[in-house]
């Protein structure tokens, strides 16, 4: 696997119980699937020796990242090394041009958008759209970086300068008129098995996913069902193998007229395992690690239902001001509180904004009321790991 990330470890756990010996790529011998994996190799993604050397006897290449040069991948396979997914695929989780363009080939729904090279092109294209812009960089963005959403025609001509400026492709698409966010992730195989997870619910805070709700509240069935076919159709098309994330805005009504909730418009793509797909570790009978596994190494896929009627996923992210109590404390306490908590740490050092582990709530009803209080308990329970203090002043010697 290429990249040393939570991701790696968590299929490392994944592989273990598959009886799979999971080889990594890391930069460094600290990060997270390097403290765990025995078989490590230190180097970059970006070059072709140290490709090589991770590759090298496996039975499958395959990433927790997609930041790979396609044209290195392509000289593996040359060689005759198994990439999973294949190049022609990953171009489209890598550049969101390509992916813009290509979705609307295969008539899928996406913001309206256009590749600008000049401030001139942006003028234009914002005329034609008489709307808010969002400005974002082609390649390498996430976690709302090399996004940015322009308050103006002014600031969106600010943000693509700088972009433009240090030789960054710059896409421009609509800001849509959001009811909220969606995620239907699905694995294929080689032999083109497919299967879907229940549609989600993505919360997302200052761009950055902080909540996942499984399956997505008050979603049709129809819309859900259309969201997973989309998906596994997506992923034929393109030729994936192994896990695509189809992340989708659920739009509003337009103004001035009442009905259903508006149309799904394709967001982003991810081909590896994904931050939405977390809850899958507790709550479904087949996590997503496990079966990015399984897709790549052409097993037959498992079973992807839910195993009870609501999970509730939260990410836990570094605090602006770290701590004083270590985190082995916090979790001591938080498991004290409430003892069916899910605690998933990544051993990374804690940074402002840097997810560095998730918890996951099993709930048994689905009702707004349970729901509610389902993800008040996960929001108290990640910002008290996040924090060392109980938002909701609780005290455990009271």
């Amino acid at each position: 696997m290429v990249g040393g990330g939570q991701l790696a470890r968590m299929t490392h756990q994944a592989a273990i119980a598959l009886g799979q010996k999971l080889r990594v790529l890391a930069t460094a011998a600290d990060e997270p699937a390097a403290q765990v994996t025995p078989d490590v190799v230190i180097g970059s993604h970006t070059d072709l020796e140290d490709l090589r050397r991770v590759a090298a006897g496996a039975d499958v290449l395959t990433f927790d990242h997609e930041h790979v040069p396609t044209e290195l991948l392509e000289k593996l396979i040359a060689e005759g090394v198994n990439v999973a997914p294949p190049p022609h695929a990953l171009v489209h989780a890598q550049d969101k041009l390509v992916m813009r363009r290509r979705l609307e080939e295969l008539g899928a729904a996406v913001p309206r958008y256009a590749g600008i090279d000049n401030l001139d092109d942006l003028d234009a294209f914002a005329k034609r759209l008489d709307a808010p812009i969002v400005v974002k960089a082609v390649r390498g963005g996430y976690d709302g970086r090399g996004v940015g959403l322009a308050r103006d025609l002014a600031h969106a001509r600010e943000i693509a300068g700088g972009y433009l400026a240090d030789g960054v492709p710059v896409l421009v698409e609509e800001r849509v008129e959001l009811r909220r966010e969606l995620s239907a992730l699905v694995a294929r195989s080689p032999f083109g098995q497919g299967a879907a997870w229940p549609v989600v619910e993505t919360v997302q805070r200052d761009g950055i996913c902080v909540q996942v709700i499984a399956p997505a509240p008050a979603l049709p069935d129809a819309v859900a069902a259309e969201a997973q076919q989309l998906a596994l159709r997506v992923a034929a098309e393109l030729g994936v193998v192994g896990l695509l994330a189809v992340e989708l805005f659920e739009t509003r009504v337009p103004r001035g007229r009442e009905g259903p909730p508006g149309a799904l418009l394709v967001n982003e793509l991810a081909m590896r395992p994904h931050n939405s797909g977390h809850w899958t570790m507790d709550g479904a009978r087949t996590s997503q690690f496990e079966q990015h596994l399984r897709a790549v190494l052409d097993y037959p896929l498992g079973d992807t239902d839910a195993i009870v009627p609501v999970t509730v996923m939260a990410n836990v992210l570094g605090a602006a001001q770290q701590s004083a109590m270590t985190l082995d404390e916090r979790l001591h306490h938080l498991y004290a509180r409430m003892p069916e908590a899910r605690v998933h740490l990544y051993g990374k050092g804690e940074r402002p904004g840097r997810k560095i582990g998730h918890i996951n709530f099993l709930g048994t009803d689905i009702d707004q009321e349970n729901l509610t209080k389902l993800r008040e308990r996960a929001e108290l329970a990640a910002h008290w790991l996040s924090h060392g203090q109980w938002a909701d002043g609780w005290d455990p010697h009271g």
